[in-house]
C-alpha cells in the first residue's frame, strides 16, 4: 500500500544557495544581446527579444551552473534524465520523456527529453464524434522547443549532443516551484503520516497542517493539501470493496501469533460482513480476574458501513474501564445478539454473574436465552443501564423539568444510593413524584 521507492524531496527546497544562481545562457545568435530582468513574469530569469519580437526566457538555477552541460557524459540514460529532471526542477519548470531512435540491432543511439509543454494539444474540430474527452487541466502546451538530446557512444555512455535552453514562456517563480508536478512528491514519511492519520480519523486539512509545522513551512512539504487529499482517495480505492475481507485476514494472522486470540465471523449470500467477534488475550484474562459484572453496549452505529459496534466492558480493580470483548453486527435483533453472547460465552469459557444493557427488547430475550445454566455453568443476571434510563428523564419528563428544577437532585438521591433499601427507595421515589405533581403523567 505504501512505496518504499519514492525520491525524496528536492534538495534545493530550504537551501542556503537559493536558486537566483546563474547557468549557461546557451543563447543563439538569433537572439539580440540586451537581456532584460523577467521578475515582473512571476520568476527569477532573464529573457531577451527576438528579431521577430518573441520573447525568450532563460532560467536561472544554482547548483547546476559548475558545469557546462554540453560537455556533460553519463553513464546511463537514467541518470541523464534524472539529471535534466532536476536541472527543470530547480529552473521553475518540469520536463518529460519524448521520442527515440534506434539502429538495425534494437540498441538505442539518440533521446529527446523535453519541456512538458512541448507540442500543442490535439484541438477537436467536431469531425469525430466517439472522440474521448479528456480532463481539463490549468497546464497546456505552447509549443516550447527546451530540450537536450542524448547520444549514445561506444563505451556505453550518453553525452549531450543538442541542448536548447531557450523557453517561450515565463517560468516558475522561486517561490511558486514548490507547486510544480515535479516537485510534488509525495515521500514515504508523507504517506505513512496520511495513513495513519486516516486510521484514527484525522482529516486531511489537519494531517496536512500538523505536516507543515513539522517540516517548518509549507514550502518544506514537498506536497500540497490536493496531493495529500488524492494519496487519501488512493488508498480508499485501494481498499474498495476488500475491507471486510481485509480485516479477516488480518485476523487470521493474529491468531497465528497468538493462540489466545479468538475470532468468529458470518455473512449474507452475497459474501457481505454481517456479523463479527473477536477477543485479544488480554481481555481474555481480564475477564477471569475482573468478569464478574460487565456492560453490552449496542448504542453506537458506524456512519460509513452502518454496523452497530458493541463492547464487552467491565471494570478493574482502579475503577477504568477494561474491555473483554467486541463485536460488529448488522441488526438489532434476537438471532444477532444471541449469536454474539453464544461465542462470548464460548471465548470466555464462562458465563459473568451480571450483565448490564439498555432497554432493548431484543436482548430482553437474548440475555437470559445464552447466559443461562443449560451447559451447567451459573446463569447471569440482567440489568438495566441506570445512565440510558436517566437520558430517557429529560425525553419524558421535558427539560423544563429537569433544567429548571431541582427534580433531578431530589431523584439522584435515592437513585444512586447504594446502601438503600426497597421500601425506602419506594418511599423516595413516591414523595417526589407528589412533589412535582406527576401522578398522573404516564
Amino acid at each position: 500500500m505504501i512505496t518504499t521507492d519514492l525520491l525524496k524531496i528536492s534538495d534545493n527546497q530550504g537551501s542556503s544557495c537559493g536558486d537566483s544562481s546563474r547557468i549557461s545562457s546557451g543563447v543563439s545568435n538569433d537572439v539580440s544581446s540586451g537581456a532584460c530582468s523577467a521578475e515582473n513574469e512571476g520568476a527569477i530569469t532573464s529573457y531577451s527579444m527576438s528579431r521577430g519580437g518573441q520573447r525568450y526566457f532563460i532560467p536561472t538555477c544554482g547548483d547546476l551552473n559548475c558545469i557546462s552541460v554540453k560537455d556533460m557524459v553519463f553513464e546511463s540514460l537514467h541518470k541523464a534524465y534524472k539529471f535534466y529532471k532536476k536541472y527543470g526542477q530547480q529552473s521553475g519548470y518540469t520536463v518529460r520523456k519524448s521520442r527515440e531512435k534506434k539502429n538495425g540491432e534494437n540498441t538505442l543511439v539518440l533521446k529527446h527529453f523535453v519541456r512538458s509543454r512541448e507540442g500543442f494539444n490535439d484541438v477537436n474540430d467536431g469531425s469525430f464524434s466517439n472522440v474521448v474527452k479528456r480532463r481539463r487541466t490549468i497546464s497546456q502546451r505552447c509549443g516550447c522547443k527546451a530540450k537536450i538530446v542524448f547520444k549514445y557512444t561506444s563505451l556505453d555512455r550518453f553525452f549531450v549532443l543538442s541542448f536548447v535552453e531557450k523557453h517561450n514562456h515565463p517560468l516558475a517563480s522561486e517561490t511558486g516551484r514548490q507547486f510544480l508536478r515535479a516537485n510534488r512528491e509525495m515521500s514515504l514519511g508523507l504517506r505513512t503520516l496520511v495513513f495513519g492519520a486516516a486510521k484514527v480519523n484525522i482529516g486531511n486539512n489537519k494531517s496536512f497542517s500538523f505536516a507543515k509545522e513539522l517540516m517548518g513551512g509549507y514550502s518544506n512539504v514537498g506536497a500540497t493539501l490536493r496531493d495529500f487529499r488524492n494519496l487519501d482517495r488512493d488508498l480508499k480505492c485501494y481498499v474498495g470493496e476488500r475491507d471486510g475481507q481485509m480485516m479477516i485476514e488480518k485476523f487470521k494472522v493474529m491468531q497465528e501469533t497468538s493462540v489466545s486470540f479468538y475470532y468468529a465471523y458470518d455473512v449474507d449470500p452475497a459474501r457481505h460482513l454481517m456479523k463479527l467477534f473477536w477477543a485479544h488475550a488480554i481481555g481474555r484474562r481480564n475477564f477471569e480476574i475482573y468478569g464478574d459484572a460487565q456492560s453490552f453496549d449496542a448504542t453506537f452505529d458506524t456512519n460509513k458501513y452502518n454496523l452497530i459496534f458493541a463492547p464487552f466492558t467491565g471494570v478493574d480493580k482502579h475503577d477504568k474501564c477494561v474491555t473483554f470483548a467486541s463485536c460488529l453486527l448488522s441488526h438489532e435483533s434476537v438471532t444477532y445478539y444471541s449469536w454474539a453472547f453464544g461465542h462470548f460465552v464460548k471465548a470466555m469459557g464462562q458465563n459473568h454473574v451480571l450483565i448490564i444493557t439498555d432497554q432493548c427488547p431484543a436482548m430482553k430475550v437474548a440475555v437470559p436465552g445464552i447466559f443461562s445454566s443449560i451447559n451447567g455453568l451459573v446463569a447471569s443476571k440482567h440489568r438495566l443501564c441506570m445512565w440510558h434510563i436517566l437520558q430517557k428523564f429529560r425525553v419524558k419528563l421535558g427539560n423544563r423539568l429537569c433544567k429548571e428544577t431541582d427534580f433531578m437532585e431530589k431523584m439522584k438521591i435515592y437513585i444512586w444510593s447504594s446502601n438503600i433499601d426497597i421500601d425506602e427507595f419506594e418511599r423516595g421515589w413516591e414523595a417526589v413524584i407528589k412533589e412535582f405533581k406527576l401522578e398522573g403523567n404516564k
